[in-house]
């Protein structure tokens, strides 16, 4: 019923109805919370839990991703005021557009390390980052941004001393056969990098979108 309600207020208005979105908070919300969530999960369940440590372009992509949630979160406050909705969005834009080159950079190197003739092209793997602004992440929060795997790898590595429970045993074994993380693992189909791509790509359109509909009724507003 919600999403019949919103598809008729995009055909019949899209203009009205993006301008009315990005003047309330719960777009922005959404956003922060997706990326919020994104970075947790990316943390807490694959790399705690699962053993699949980040490499240097996942920790980079993992920095986009709270650059994005704080850019959602600073829009949040007050999404009708122009300075903050400008931080907010040229934050925004920042995040997607830092995600989506590192989440391009990981899957040439994906390719690169499963063609043994483009296994030269392999670079962008270090374990000092160095983020935008000489902001030392890798120092303050080592545990969520400093690289401890090797990149285009996201299979589990499993210390030897490690007891396994029953969950973990079973999502570990699915991602070993799969040799790394899928979405659908038993078909190789979408690996993490391209799932990053594709997320960094929607939420980007979206704000593409958002800001041609504000600009658009600033200038019918400035012409009355």
């Amino acid at each position: 019923m919600i999403f019949r309600e919103i598809w008729s207020a995009l055909r019949s208005s899209p203009v009205d109805t993006f301008f009315k979105w990005q003047n309330q908070r719960f777009l922005w919300v959404l956003m922060a919370v997706t990326m919020g969530g994104l970075l947790l999960v990316s943390h807490s369940f694959f790399q705690v839990y699962l053993y699949m440590p980040p490499c240097e372009q996942c920790v980079y992509i993992r920095f986009a991703m709270l650059v994005m949630m704080a850019a959602g979160l600073i829009a949040a406050i007050n999404p009708k005021n122009i300075l903050l909705k400008l931080i907010g969005g040229v934050a925004a834009f920042y995040g997607a557009i830092t995600g989506i080159m590192h989440s391009l950079k990981l899957i040439k190197i994906h390719h690169a390390l499963r063609d043994p003739e483009g296994f030269w092209g392999i670079s962008g793997c270090s374990v000092e980052p160095h983020f935008p602004f000489g902001v030392p992440l890798a120092q303050w929060l080592p545990g969520w941004f400093k690289p401890a795997g090797d990149c285009g790898s996201d299979a589990p590595f499993v210390p030897s001393d490690v007891m396994l429970d029953s969950v973990q045993q079973w999502f570990i074994n699915m991602y070993i056969a799969s040799e790394g993380w899928y979405l659908i693992p038993s078909l190789k189909f979408m690996n993490m990098a391209q799932a990053t791509l594709l997320a960094f790509a929607f939420i980007l359109v979206i704000l593409f979108v958002m800001t041609v509909v504000w600009g658009v009724k600033l200038a019918q507003k400035t012409n009355k």
